[in-house]
């Protein structure tokens, strides 16, 4: 096992390309996923692990752990305590990375499917991923939003993005209108004048779309939607983040 200790080794460098740059992330079709509880993941999921990168006192603390993933690596390296804060995107680093390759999301997406329009906020798209395994979503559209892959949506998943793989698109009014052959289009929208979440039927296969935290479900999709549903809000505050949103309105079409 090679061992790296120096800042100018490439694989350093590659590694904290792909932490930091989404643009990085798709052209190479890899990830990072840091922690050992993050990495432990990818072994109970589809994702093949390129290679591992861990420190000493990982090893120490977590070896049997640590021995079951360099076993599915491709490739793995010991590197230094300050490699590991160079390349880490905590405070705290726990000296474990592991570079996994990008999947495609399956071609069926079930009955049951959240469409996440233009969510730029990773910890939004985490909290989806999480909530979405939670309750068993079959299925997740990412239409013109932030990178999953992005280190805090993957902590903010709590490995939620390794055991759904969603399909993601640039075109999500010609993906819904190819759905709504089989299912029932419903866009979120904080209007008090919309049908409330409680009332709305979700018994048929439908997609419910959460939409931008500033603006909103874009308006061809409002167009071709069935139904538009709101969240009651009883209190002052206006609305909610689209990770709560969606939230609420996975567990009313699953309940």
């Amino acid at each position: 096992m090679e061992r790296i200790t120096s800042r100018n080794n490439t694989i350093i460098k590659d590694t904290k390309k792909l932490i930091t740059s989404s643009r990085e992330r798709k052209s190479r079709g890899l990830f990072v996923l840091e922690g050992l509880r993050l990495s432990f993941d990818v072994l109970n999921s589809v994702y093949k692990l390129k290679y591992l990168l861990f420190t000493d006192t990982a090893y120490n603390a977590h070896g049997e752990k640590l021995d079951l993933l360099i076993s599915r690596a491709e490739e793995a390296y010991l590197i230094t305590e300050e490699l590991a804060e160079k390349i880490s995107d905590t405070k705290t680093p726990q000296g474990v990375f592991a570079v996994c390759e990008m999947r495609k999301g399956e071609d069926k997406l079930g009955d049951k499917i959240i469409a996440l329009d233009g969510i730029q906020d990773p910890a939004n798209i985490g909290a989806v991923f999480r909530t979405a395994e939670a309750l068993g979503i079959s299925g997740i559209i990412i239409s013109n939003s932030c990178d999953i892959y992005n280190p805090k949506a993957l902590r903010a998943s709590m490995g939620g993005v390794l055991r759904i793989i969603p399909t993601e698109t640039d075109d999500l009014e010609k993906m819904l209108t190819e759905l709504k052959k089989t299912h029932r289009v419903y866009s979120t929208v904080p209007d008090r004048s919309a049908l409330a979440i409680t009332e709305a039927d979700f018994s048929a296969p439908c997609v419910c779309v959460i939409g931008n935290e500033a603006n909103g479900v874009s308006e061809g999709v409002l167009a071709l939607s069935d139904l538009l549903i709101t969240i009651p809000m009883l209190g002052r505050a206006e609305s909610l983040n689209a990770g709560a949103a969606a939230a609420i309105t996975m567990w009313e079409m699953l309940r």
